[in-house]
């Protein structure tokens, strides 16, 4: 199952907020960030994991390419079902 991306944020979001009431709890100056600090810092995060997605998956583009993706398909079906 795949964490939605307003889920990570609104996450994100409650833990900067914890952290600043804490620090003003605790005295210390509290964190100054806004809105598009926030914003800025997830666009950020989102094209790091789109980027290490992209990377990680097998990105096939020509014929022969997918043609072994389809070889692979197969064979992986067929070693699971002699198990």
């Amino acid at each position: 199952m795949k964490v939605k991306t307003d889920t990570i944020a609104r996450t994100i979001v409650l833990m900067i907020t914890l952290l600043n009431l804490v620090l003003g709890l605790l005295g210390k100056t509290a964190l100054k960030i806004d809105e598009s600090v926030i914003y800025e810092a997830c666009s950020v995060g989102a094209v790091i994991v789109a980027a290490v997605v992209s990377w990680w998956k097998n990105n096939s583009f020509t014929q022969a390419a997918l043609k072994a993706d389809e070889v692979m398909k197969s064979e992986k079906a067929l070693k699971a079902a002699n198990k």
